[in-house]
């Protein structure tokens, strides 16, 4: 895992880290610089469980080494989760059953949709506050439409 860009960014997923364990995140591994890199900007992969969607780490862009674990019980649930952000750059769906995934992944209000961790494909840009138009092809002409690239990994 390489370094964050700058100080500011290093202490600033530190200090949402902080925050999402204050408000009663369970920090499951990570959660601070790593023993070994005592110098730059490094940041150890971290796993937050027992995360409310309502917090900040749940709700802004982290752009660090940060996993947010929330359950759910249903798609419907799942959905509601994924969707209830200002953002929709990327989203990711896993599952064993295909055409679950794609019914899921039609409904994720994201720029692009990977299934089963695979890259995104064809255009890129997001929905809602993220991205900035489109990129690739036809659809960079096509920059102020909503549309979504959904692609499959195994």
């Amino acid at each position: 895992m390489g370094p964050l860009i700058n100080a500011e960014s290093r202490d600033r997923v530190q200090g949402m880290v902080d925050r999402a364990v204050a408000h009663g995140a369970r920090l499951v591994t990570g959660g601070g610089r790593p023993a070994d890199q005592p110098t730059g900007f490094y940041f150890e992969p971290t796993v937050l469980a027992d995360v409310d969607n309502r917090w900040e780490i749940a709700q802004e862009e982290v752009f660090g080494p940060v996993t947010a674990i929330i359950p759910f019980d249903t798609d419907d649930e799942a959905l509601a989760l994924a969707n209830d952000s200002r953002y929709g750059l990327v989203g990711t769906v896993h599952s064993s059953d295909r055409e679950r995934a794609k019914a899921v992944a039609r409904r994720v209000d994201a720029g692009c949709v990977s299934l089963n961790g695979g890259p995104p494909y064809g255009h890129f840009g997001g929905t809602k506050q993220s991205g900035i138009g489109r990129e690739g092809g036809i659809v960079g002409i096509q920059s102020f439409t909503d549309m979504k690239s959904v692609s499959w990994f195994g």
